[in-house]
């Protein structure tokens, strides 16, 4: 743990298979003198699910900037499949994010790019050629069901439209890691569960790890008690009193964490605050 070289050969998260996609140990940050997380410590297992729940202003989104490297803490370590982004130079953390997707609060796409210039923008700046480029996008829209937007700029889309080529860009590097900041908000509840679906697709499907911030309870229990069925292309309702084995909640309160754990323990907590929030 620790190591921050990247062997260009290597994936991150091949260079240290036995560690969790994300570990934050005793992470506290604050601004202005206003601590906005304290002494967070959590671990994300690969190919597991958290769902990231709290009141609004609690930190939610903070915490995946931390995750990212965007933001370093004020204090403690955080690891990215073994890496200790929170230790890292910004250049050091370039092939890193290579291998983590994010998905921007209200897609947070560029307007005067044509949709296959923002799903193909990373893969732009990192030189890639043109006709993978083109090969990449097209099978990232595929897999939102976008594909017939490749020259339409973001204007003339939809806002759920603009949020699954958001997804889209997110997945264009075949992430192993995708970071959801509210990809949701905002939106009326059919185009919500269409969001969910691709949610739940990238995470039954190809198996990434993943953080989902959301406000909306329903979309964060859609999640826990589905799965993406891939004969059906559609979500499918796991059966009665069971839920995803590999999807739990994290919930914020106050700066502090005072939840990680399982979708039943959740439901079933005696926490005041969880008992109030849930209701």
């Amino acid at each position: 743990m620790g190591i921050t070289e990247i062997t260009p050969d290597v994936s991150p998260a091949q260079a240290h298979p036995e560690a969790p996609a994300i570990r934050f140990e005793h992470v506290s940050i604050g601004f202005d003198g206003k601590p906005v997380l304290e002494d967070i410590s959590f671990d994300l297992p690969r190919g597991d699910t958290r769902i990231l729940l709290g009141p609004a202003g609690v930190g939610k989104s903070v915490l995946l900037k931390v995750a990212n490297g965007l933001i370093k803490p004020d204090s403690g370590r955080v690891f990215v499949f073994g890496f200790e982004v929170s230790a890292m130079r910004e250049q050091d953390l370039y092939p890193l994010r290579d291998s983590i997707g994010t998905v921007f609060q209200e897609g947070a796409l560029f307007d005067s790019l044509t949709v296959r210039d923002n799903v193909g923008f990373r893969l732009t700046e990192e030189n890639v050629p043109g006709d993978e480029i083109d090969r990449r996008v097209t099978e990232a829209l595929r897999f939102v069901e976008l594909e017939h937007t490749l020259d339409k700029f973001p204007a003339e889309l939809s806002g759920g439209m603009r949020r699954r080529v958001a997804i889209a860009r997110a997945v264009v590097s075949r992430p192993e890691l995708v970071l959801y900041d509210s990809p949701t908000g905002g939106l009326d509840p059919v185009t919500s569960a269409t969001i969910i679906g691709l949610v739940m697709k990238q995470r039954d499907v190809y198996k990434t790890s993943s953080i989902v911030v959301t406000h909306r309870l329903q979309d964060a229990f859609m999640l826990a008690s589905h799965h993406f069925d891939q004969a059906t292309n559609q979500m499918e309702p796991l059966p009665p009193n069971q839920t995803d084995p590999k999807t739990g909640f994290l919930v914020l309160h106050q700066g502090k964490l005072v939840f990680d754990g399982s979708t039943p323990d959740l439901v079933r907590s005696d926490d005041p605050f969880l008992k109030e929030y849930l209701s």
